[in-house]
C-alpha cells in the first residue's frame, strides 16, 4: 500500500463511503479507512436502522421526489437486487449493505484500509499533511492532498486543531445515546396482536418505578429474520460522547436497559414467552457529539425557513427530532409536503483549515439543526458532495477552501441533487 494519496477519507460510514465513491469515480486516487471491519457505520456497527424519510411528495403529485442524491439511491438499489425485494426504500439488511458497500467502493477504485484507527494528525499553515494510523498494532503513516474527517465524532478535525462545539449551546447536552438490540423466539403474530399493549404497559410500570429506562416508549422495527424484532429502545443521557469513560458507563448502563426491556416483554407480553435476546450492536448509537466550527453554522431559523444558498451543496426535510438530552420526551418539528431546506458548502469547512472538509453529522451547526440532517441518507448526500468538491479541486489543482463551488454544484446536479 502506498503511503500517499490525493484524497484520504477517514471514517467509513454512510458520509465516508459516499465521499469515497463519489471522488474516486471522478478519478481522484482515494483511501479510505475505517476503524472497524465494513463499511456502513452507524447501519452495521450500531445496528442503527431501518432509514429515516429522505423524500418528499410534491402537492398533488403522488411520484416521490428523492432529496438524498444519485449514489444512496444507488446502494439502496444494489441491495435490493440482492435480496430480491422491489421498491423497499426504508429497510435493509445490514450483512447486505456491508457487502453492497464494499463491492461498490471496489468497483469504483476505492483503496480500503479496516481495523485502523487514526491517532494523530500533523498540520502546517493551514493544511492537514500527514496522519498517524494504529492498524492491528502496526503504526502506519499517510499523506495526502487533501482530507475529509466523515469519523461522525469529527476525531480527525479535533487532532488536527480544529475547534467544535459538543451538544446543546445551552449546557453541552447530547441528545441520548441509544444501544440498539434484536429479540429472537417472538412468536410475531401474538405481537402483532398484542402491540398496542407495550406501551400502555411500560407507562405505567415507568409510573411505579419499576423501569429506570428514562426513555417514554418503547420503539420497535419489523426485522426480515423469522421471530426477530429490532429494538431501538435504550436511553442514556447526560453522558458525553466524546469521553471515553463516559462512553464506557453509557455501554455498561444500556446493556442493563437492554435486559430490563426484555424482562419486562417476556413476562408480561403474549408472543415473548419463548423470546431472548439475540444481539446487542457492538458499539452504542451516538445521535450528536462534536459539530465542527466552521465557515457557516446551520440554524433551526435555516430549517424553518427553508434557507436557500448561493452555495448549497445539500438539501434534507427529515423533521427536526431531538430526543431529550435530560431524560424522557422526544420533540419533533415536520417539514410539510415539498418542503426542504438547503445546507451551503461553508458548512463543511472548518475554519481555519485549507486542504480537508467534514462531512456527515459533525459539520457546522447548532444543536437544533443538526437533530434533522443527522440521519444516513442525508449523510451519504453530504459525503458525496464532499467527495466531489475534492474531485474538482484536484482536478483545478486548487484547495478545497478555493474550489469553484458552481461546478461542484453542476455534477451534484447531474447526480440527482435538487439544488
Amino acid at each position: 500500500m502506498k503511503d500517499k494519496y490525493e484524497l484520504i477519507v477517514v471514517g467509513g460510514g454512510f458520509a465516508g463511503t459516499a465521499a469515497a465513491i463519489s471522488a474516486a469515480k471522478q478519478g481522484v486516487e482515494v483511501l479510505l479507512i475505517e476503524k472497524y471491519n465494513a463499511l456502513g457505520g452507524a447501519a452495521v456497527g450500531s445496528l442503527i436502522m431501518p432509514f429515516m424519510c429522505y423524500w418528499t411528495n410534491m402537492p398533488g403529485e403522488k411520484e416521490k421526489k428523492f432529496l438524498s442524491g444519485g449514489l444512496f439511491l444507488e446502494i439502496v438499489s444494489e441491495m435490493n437486487k440482492i435480496m430480491n425485494t422491489k421498491d423497499e426504500l426504508v429497510h435493509f439488511d445490514e450483512e447486505v449493505l456491508k457487502l453492497v458497500l464494499n463491492r461498490m467502493a471496489l468497483k469504483y477504485g476505492v483503496n480500503l484500509l479496516f481495523d485502523a484507527t487514526v491517532v494523530e494528525a500533523s498540520v502546517s499553515d493551514g493544511n492537514l499533511m500527514s496522519i498517524q494510523v494504529l492498524g492491528k498494532s502496526k503504526p502506519l503513516s499517510f499523506r495526502a492532498d487533501h482530507f475529509i474527517d466523515a469519523t461522525g465524532d469529527a476525531e480527525l478535525s479535533m487532532l488536527a486543531g480544529c475547534s467544535s462545539q459538543v451538544g446543546r449551546e445551552a449546557d453541552g447536552l447530547c441528545q441520548p445515546m441509544t444501544l440498539c438490540f434484536r429479540m429472537s423466539g417472538v412468536d410475531k403474530e401474538k405481537f402483532q396482536k398484542n402491540r398496542s399493549k407495550i406501551n400502555p404497559l411500560y407507562q405505567e410500570w415507568k409510573e411505579k418505578g419499576l423501569i429506570k429506562n428514562p426513555r417514554e416508549d418503547v420503539l420497535i422495527f419489523e426485522n426480515y429474520n423469522d421471530g426477530v424484532l429490532h429494538f431501538n429502545s435504550t436511553r442514556i443521557v447526560k453522558r458525553d460522547p466524546t469521553d471515553p469513560f463516559d462512553i464506557t458507563k453509557a455501554e455498561i448502563e444500556a446493556r442493563e436497559q437492554v435486559f430490563e426491556l426484555y424482562r419486562f416483554l417476556k413476562d408480561n407480553i403474549e408472543g415473548f414467552e419463548n423470546a431472548r435476546v439475540l444481539s446487542t450492536a457492538i458499539q452504542i448509537g451516538i445521535r450528536e457529539s462534536r459539530k465542527i466550527d466552521g465557515e457557516y453554522t446551520l440554524t433551526e431559523t435555516d430549517l424553518k425557513s427553508l434557507a436557500r444558498f448561493p452555495d448549497a451543496i445539500a438539501t434534507a426535510n427529515y423533521d427536526i427530532d431531538i430526543h431529550n438530552p435530560e431524560g424522557s420526551g422526544t420533540t419533533h418539528y415536520y417539514f410539510g409536503a415539498g418542503q426542504w431546506y438547503e445546507i451551503p458548502y461553508r458548512c463543511l469547512i472548518p475554519k481555519h483549515m485549507n486542504n480537508m472538509l467534514v462531512a456527515g453529522r459533525c459539520i457546522s451547526s447548532t444543536h437544533e439543526a443538526q437533530a434533522s440532517y443527522r440521519i444516513m441518507p442525508y449523510c451519504a448526500e453530504l459525503g458525496q458532495a464532499a467527495g466531489t468538491a475534492v474531485a474538482v479541486a484536484v482536478k483545478d489543482h486548487t484547495n478545497v477552501r478555493n474550489v469553484d463551488v458552481r461546478q461542484v454544484q453542476d455534477i451534484l446536479r447531474n447526480e440527482g441533487f435538487l439544488i
